[in-house]
């Protein structure tokens, strides 16, 4: 059992390298979780960040990194058997409603925090997944649902927007008289969450998107997440519709390590670095 507030040291068991930015590490450790939540992952002597469940079965989870700073450039570089401190799974997760007339859309390395939920819906959903260019699309083989692909570049699929196949596919279920969706979940930049958001509620359509924020405690103490009035480490990270209508700060501002708040593409650069 991991507790809430003092790290379980797990070793490693297995490491796949997937691009030169995309690396999942394996704990063969049984954790309780629902897709969307998160843990805490602590490298003794360096820091500790939050981490998305990327895999998930009764006797093994894995983590997927994005090696673009200090700290996710020195846990890619973890070999098996080297020891990681794990606390968690924190947060609440996404709702499940199972259907084929669910969509779940995904951005850059927002892929991670939806695999595990896209496996557990049903297979005949309608699945949009965006990268800059073909080299970051993540997990590309791992689904039997079938992903629309979209990229900046035109590398690979649809050259453009998640949300231009999202509202395509909207406006053809009207057009046919096909059921609108049930729900749309969304992992990704902010930017795209709150297009997704923004189209969503001119539709009428529930959905839920996976915040990041800052965080230290993961589970609500410190307030270094928050975001409006809302805690995301532990109201979150999934909120809903009418919880994002309720959200001034979703897609405008966010806080800093000090505490002090600034707009989001501010927040953005410094997370990346």
């Amino acid at each position: 059992m991991i507790v809430d507030q003092k790290p379980v040291m797990l070793t490693v068991a297995e490491k796949t390298v997937h691009t030169a930015v995309y690396t999942t590490l394996f704990f063969d450790f049984a954790i309780d979780f629902r897709p969307g939540q998160f843990v805490m992952v602590w490298l003794p002597g360096i820091d500790e960040k939050p981490y998305s469940l990327s895999y998930h079965s009764p006797t093994r989870f894995g983590i997927t990194i994005e090696a673009k700073g200090l700290f996710s450039r020195r846990a890619a570089d973890l070999s098996p058997g080297d020891f990681v401190g794990i606390r968690g799974p924190f947060g609440n997760g996404f709702d499940i409603i199972s259907s084929p007339h669910t969509a779940v859309v995904a951005g850059g390395c927002g892929m991670a925090p939806l695999a595990p939920l896209v496996e557990r819906l049903h297979p005949d959903l309608f699945f949009v997944h965006g990268a800059r260019t073909r080299e970051f699309i993540l997990f590309p083989d791992r689904f039997a649902a079938n992903r629309h692909i979209t990229t900046d570049d035109g590398s690979l699929g649809h050259k453009g927007m998640v949300t231009d196949l999202l509202a395509a596919e909207i406006r053809r279920r009207a057009d046919q008289g096909a059921p609108p969706f049930d729900r749309v979940y969304a992992c990704g930049p902010e930017v795209m969450m709150h297009a997704v958001f923004t189209l969503c509620d001119a539709h009428g359509i529930p959905c839920q998107v996976s915040l990041e924020r800052y965080m230290r405690c993961g589970f609500g103490v410190c307030g270094a997440c928050v975001c409006s009035d809302q805690v995301v480490c532990k109201d979150g990270p999934v909120f809903d519709s009418k919880q994002l209508k309720k959200m001034p700060d979703f897609n405008r501002t966010a806080l800093l390590k000090s505490g002090h708040a600034v707009p989001l593409s501010e927040y953005v650069s410094w997370r990346c670095l």
